[in-house]
């Protein structure tokens, strides 16, 4: 997902699933992006952390094999 598509769907400009609507904001945060945009979004980026919707860009682990 791209940073633009995750800001569209965030901002609810673009229809999504729960689904797409975390990971939407799971890519803001992996980004650091969250944190540069509008107050809200940093607030609720936080919100989504504390309630375990999404996890910290520091505390994220890679399940991929390697």
């Amino acid at each position: 997902m791209t940073t633009y598509e995750a800001i569209m769907i965030a901002e609810g400009a673009q229809d999504s699933s729960v689904e797409d609507y975390i990971k939407a904001w799971q890519t803001l945060i992996d980004t650091n992006l969250c944190w540069q945009l509008q107050g809200w979004f940093g607030r609720e980026a936080t919100r989504m952390i504390e309630e375990n919707l999404c996890h910290a860009a520091h505390a994220r682990v890679n399940s991929d094999p390697m």
